[in-house]
């Protein structure tokens, strides 16, 4: 990558993406790599400024490039997520989903709960669940290698707060990252 001119990384319930973007200032070449690989390569552009969309992650989340001048041969460079800036879009993010990191049997996993789907995926693949009532609210059970998890879900009692989740591991809690 030789004129690599902006690197974002972007959280979504499949992983973290990392997108890398060059920008050839004089011959107006573009190219966009996610996660290392090549997803757009224009040579030879004669509008030095404008957008370049392409999609992310399992999901095909829609992300988008903006190329904008800033003063004579300065450029600035914004990404968007389905339409959003990145910082918009992850605030956003923060309160529909809910992240774990932990290790078992020496690996790493990264479990995601979408709070608008419900879907728990683990390391970028949607897990299998099954839901069940409980006296004090839900668990949503499923499993990874030979470990028992679920997520409850249970009333915080203040309405601003809403619900909170709680993964637990073999009956460990797991902490959520922030």
């Amino acid at each position: 990558m030789t004129n690599c001119v902006a690197t974002w990384e972007v959280a979504l319930s499949d992983g973290v993406h990392k997108i890398e973007f060059e920008h050839g200032t004089t011959t107006g070449k573009r190219v966009v790599y996610v996660d290392g690989k090549e997803e757009i390569r224009k040579k030879w552009m004669f509008k030095l400024v404008g957008k370049e969309t392409f999609y992310v992650g399992t999901a095909k989340t829609k992300a988008t490039i903006n190329i904008d001048a800033v003063s004579g041969f300065a450029y600035e460079y914004t990404l968007e997520i389905n339409g959003e800036s990145l910082k918009q879009y992850m605030e956003k993010r923060s309160k529909t989903t809910n992240t774990w990191v932990l290790q078992l049997d020496g690996e790493d996993f990264r479990v995601v709960l979408d709070k608008n789907t419900m879907d728990v995926w683990c390391n970028g693949k949607i897990m299998k669940t099954e839901g069940e009532f409980v006296d004090d609210g839900v668990e949503t059970h499923f499993h990874f290698g030979n470990h028992d998890c679920y997520i409850k879900a249970v009333s915080s009692g203040k309405p601003k707060e809403g619900i909170i989740h709680t993964l637990i591991v073999d009956n460990r809690e797991i902490p959520q990252i922030s």
